[in-house]
Protein backbone atom coordinates (compact mmCIF):
# COMPACT_ATOMS: atom_id res chain seq x y z
CA UNK A 1 0.00 0.00 0.00
CA UNK A 2 1.10 3.67 -1.24
CA UNK A 3 1.73 6.29 1.96
CA UNK A 4 -0.72 8.93 0.71
CA UNK A 5 2.20 11.28 1.78
CA UNK A 6 5.36 10.39 0.27
CA UNK A 7 4.12 7.90 -2.09
CA UNK A 8 6.84 4.89 -0.38
CA UNK A 9 5.62 1.41 -1.37
CA UNK A 10 6.92 -0.41 2.39
CA UNK A 11 4.24 0.47 5.05
CA UNK A 12 3.39 -1.34 7.76
CA UNK A 13 0.30 -3.02 9.24
CA UNK A 14 -0.08 -1.90 12.80
CA UNK A 15 -3.73 -2.93 13.55
CA UNK A 16 -6.39 -4.64 11.91
CA UNK A 17 -10.04 -5.03 12.94
CA UNK A 18 -13.61 -5.23 11.41
CA UNK A 19 -15.34 -2.41 11.03
CA UNK A 20 -18.86 -1.55 13.33
CA UNK A 21 -20.77 -3.45 10.20
CA UNK A 22 -18.55 -5.77 9.12
CA UNK A 23 -18.76 -5.91 5.70
CA UNK A 24 -15.12 -3.96 6.07
CA UNK A 25 -11.56 -4.50 7.44
CA UNK A 26 -9.87 -1.40 8.63
CA UNK A 27 -5.96 -1.04 8.94
CA UNK A 28 -3.91 1.08 10.77
CA UNK A 29 -0.62 1.70 8.92
CA UNK A 30 2.54 3.52 9.31
CA UNK A 31 5.35 4.32 7.18
CA UNK A 32 9.03 4.91 8.03
CA UNK A 33 8.88 8.01 5.85
CA UNK A 34 9.33 11.55 7.22
CA UNK A 35 8.39 11.29 10.72
CA UNK A 36 6.42 8.11 10.99
CA UNK A 37 3.31 8.71 9.51
CA UNK A 38 -0.02 6.83 9.92
CA UNK A 39 -3.21 6.80 8.05
CA UNK A 40 -6.01 4.04 7.52
CA UNK A 41 -7.54 2.22 4.87
CA UNK A 42 -10.56 0.10 4.64
CA UNK A 43 -10.69 -3.47 2.60
CA UNK A 44 -14.26 -4.33 1.13
CA UNK A 45 -15.69 -6.91 -0.66
CA UNK A 46 -16.62 -5.82 -4.59
CA UNK A 47 -19.17 -7.82 -5.88
CA UNK A 48 -18.76 -6.33 -9.10
CA UNK A 49 -17.31 -3.43 -11.41
CA UNK A 50 -20.70 -1.38 -11.37
CA UNK A 51 -21.10 1.19 -14.21
CA UNK A 52 -23.42 4.18 -13.63
CA UNK A 53 -25.10 5.60 -16.91
CA UNK A 54 -25.13 9.47 -16.29
CA UNK A 55 -28.07 11.26 -17.37
CA UNK A 56 -26.52 12.47 -20.62
CA UNK A 57 -25.53 8.76 -21.91
CA UNK A 58 -22.16 9.25 -20.26
CA UNK A 59 -20.96 6.07 -18.55
CA UNK A 60 -18.57 6.22 -14.84
CA UNK A 61 -17.06 3.56 -12.79
CA UNK A 62 -19.23 3.68 -9.32
CA UNK A 63 -17.37 5.32 -7.04
CA UNK A 64 -17.88 4.77 -3.41
CA UNK A 65 -16.22 7.81 -2.05
CA UNK A 66 -18.22 10.19 -4.07
CA UNK A 67 -21.44 8.38 -3.16
CA UNK A 68 -19.86 9.09 0.34
CA UNK A 69 -19.03 12.38 0.52
CA UNK A 70 -22.56 13.65 -1.44
CA UNK A 71 -24.38 11.78 2.06
CA UNK A 72 -21.31 13.84 4.44
CA UNK A 73 -22.31 17.05 2.57
CA UNK A 74 -26.02 16.53 2.56
CA UNK A 75 -25.37 15.78 6.78
CA UNK A 76 -23.12 18.61 7.39
CA UNK A 77 -23.56 19.64 10.75
CA UNK A 78 -26.52 17.67 11.44
CA UNK A 79 -26.31 15.35 14.64
CA UNK A 80 -25.52 12.18 12.95
CA UNK A 81 -22.75 10.43 14.29
CA UNK A 82 -20.33 9.72 11.43
CA UNK A 83 -20.48 5.68 12.05
CA UNK A 84 -23.96 5.88 10.94
CA UNK A 85 -22.78 7.60 7.90
CA UNK A 86 -20.55 5.28 6.64
CA UNK A 87 -22.88 2.48 7.18
CA UNK A 88 -25.93 4.10 5.32
CA UNK A 89 -22.93 4.75 2.42
CA UNK A 90 -21.96 1.13 3.04
CA UNK A 91 -25.86 -0.30 2.93
CA UNK A 92 -26.40 2.08 -0.28
CA UNK A 93 -23.26 0.00 -2.33
CA UNK A 94 -24.33 -3.26 -1.20
CA UNK A 95 -27.89 -3.03 -2.13
CA UNK A 96 -26.42 -1.45 -5.73
CA UNK A 97 -24.44 -4.71 -6.36
CA UNK A 98 -26.79 -7.21 -5.17
CA UNK A 99 -29.31 -5.50 -8.19
CA UNK A 100 -27.72 -8.03 -9.90
CA UNK A 101 -26.50 -5.48 -12.81
CA UNK A 102 -23.46 -4.69 -14.12
CA UNK A 103 -25.04 -1.25 -15.39
CA UNK A 104 -27.34 0.84 -13.11
CA UNK A 105 -28.52 4.77 -13.81
CA UNK A 106 -27.82 7.69 -12.15
CA UNK A 107 -31.29 8.32 -11.24
CA UNK A 108 -31.25 4.87 -9.47
CA UNK A 109 -28.58 5.73 -6.94
CA UNK A 110 -30.20 9.06 -6.53
CA UNK A 111 -33.67 7.81 -5.56
CA UNK A 112 -31.84 5.06 -3.05
CA UNK A 113 -29.68 7.88 -1.15
CA UNK A 114 -32.97 10.14 -1.23
CA UNK A 115 -35.16 7.35 0.69
CA UNK A 116 -32.04 6.86 2.70
CA UNK A 117 -32.18 10.02 3.74
CA UNK A 118 -35.66 10.65 4.30
CA UNK A 119 -35.93 8.20 6.34
CA UNK A 120 -32.30 9.18 8.19
CA UNK A 121 -32.88 13.27 8.87
CA UNK A 122 -35.09 15.74 7.29
CA UNK A 123 -33.11 18.43 6.48
CA UNK A 124 -30.00 16.15 4.84
CA UNK A 125 -33.15 14.81 2.51
CA UNK A 126 -33.93 18.15 1.41
CA UNK A 127 -30.45 19.51 1.10
CA UNK A 128 -29.66 16.77 -1.24
CA UNK A 129 -33.03 16.98 -3.00
CA UNK A 130 -32.15 20.49 -3.90
CA UNK A 131 -28.77 19.44 -5.83
CA UNK A 132 -30.09 15.95 -6.68
CA UNK A 133 -33.59 17.56 -8.28
CA UNK A 134 -31.59 20.57 -9.62
CA UNK A 135 -34.42 22.85 -8.14
CA UNK A 136 -34.75 26.42 -9.89
CA UNK A 137 -36.55 28.17 -7.78
CA UNK A 138 -36.99 28.81 -3.83
CA UNK A 139 -41.00 27.51 -4.06
CA UNK A 140 -39.57 24.38 -5.04
CA UNK A 141 -37.88 24.01 -1.51
CA UNK A 142 -40.93 24.43 -0.26
CA UNK A 143 -42.74 21.87 -2.09
CA UNK A 144 -40.52 19.21 -0.21
CA UNK A 145 -40.88 20.66 2.73
CA UNK A 146 -44.91 20.67 2.28
CA UNK A 147 -44.49 16.82 0.96
CA UNK A 148 -42.59 15.88 4.36
CA UNK A 149 -45.10 17.86 6.54
CA UNK A 150 -47.82 15.77 5.33
CA UNK A 151 -46.30 12.16 5.54
CA UNK A 152 -45.29 13.19 9.31
CA UNK A 153 -48.41 14.14 10.10
CA UNK A 154 -50.19 10.98 8.87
Amino acid sequence: MLCPFCREKDTSVVDSRPTEDGTAIRRRRFCNCNGGMRFTTFERVQFRELTVIKKNGRRAPFDREKLAKSIFTALKKRPIDPSTIEKVVSRISRDLEEMGQSEIQSSVVGKKVMETLKELDKIAYVRFASVYTNFKEVGEFGEYIEELDGETKK
